[in-house]
């Protein structure tokens, strides 16, 4: 059974300032959370910092976790109301349906493969000439692009996203029309996955976060979707879709 977790991290303590600033170190405090293996859980988390001074954590994971531990070392142990709170996933993914609409939230790493990089590191260059198949996955640098990126894809992810009502809403590269959709934040991580060997582990994750309104086109695609994530680097903190309600319009 899913279930998906929101919890309040205070970030003037020492330990939150760490996790705050490792996708590492936070991915490590989200498995900590899970009695199980590793192996055995599918994790997906999400750093929401829209209020710099209470960022709250959402994780959604296929049982049910405790974080008695994040509290206790990165939230506010002592405190009255609710640190963290965990809900059953079930009833949202009975609410799935064909042309139904929902207000979403994600957090994704837009990224391209190629074979043909603008300004290949000696690396990436070693790698070409070895014969990678797949090219070198870099990631989009620019709003236009990433944009393009989310809008390109929703097909395969079971939705679509319906021309927008406001003209402040970001154009793609390719200027077409505006859609119910918007980039919220951008941030770009740099961090190891290791100390034994630190160059050949560099991790760049450029996480856009996109805001707005989708319609479902194929339920089962979507859940999916909601289930698994979208993109890649869900390990550190890209790729879950969260859902609310459309509030009414005049």
């Amino acid at each position: 059974m899913p279930y998906l977790s929101r919890i309040r991290i205070n970030p003037l303590r020492a330990e939150s300032r760490k996790l705050l600033a490792s996708p590492r170190a936070l991915r490590g405090a989200v498995q900590g959370g899970l009695p199980g293996l590793p192996a055995d859980e599918r994790t997906l988390w999400r750093l929401d910092s829209d209020n710099p001074y209470r960022p709250q954590l959402f994780v959604l994971t296929t049982g049910k976790p405790d974080w008695t531990h994040l509290v206790e070392n990165a939230g506010w142990p002592d405190a009255d109301g609710e640190h963290y709170a965990i809900r059953d996933y079930t009833p949202l993914l009975q609410q799935v349906a064909q042309g139904r609409s929902f207000a979403f939230r994600l957090t994704a790493n837009p990224v391209q493969n190629t074979r043909h990089p603008v300004k290949a590191t000696p690396r990436q260059q070693q790698r070409l000439d070895a014969g990678e198949r797949r090219g070198l996955r870099l990631g989009h640098r620019t709003a236009a692009a990433q944009l393009t990126w989310f809008l390109t894809r929703t097909a395969r992810w079971g939705f679509d996203i319906a021309p927008a009502l406001h003209l402040d809403s970001t154009r793609t590269a390719d200027g077409e029309v505006p859609r119910e959709v918007r980039i919220t934040t951008r941030h770009r991580r740099t961090f190891t996955k290791g100390t034994i060997t630190p160059k050949e582990a560099h991790v760049v994750i450029n996480a856009v976060t996109f805001e707005g309104h989708l319609r479902i086109t194929d339920p089962a695609l979507f859940t999916e979707r909601l289930l698994t994530g979208i993109g890649p680097s869900k390990a550190y903190g890209c790729g879950l879709l969260t859902l609310a309600p459309i509030p009414n319009r005049t």
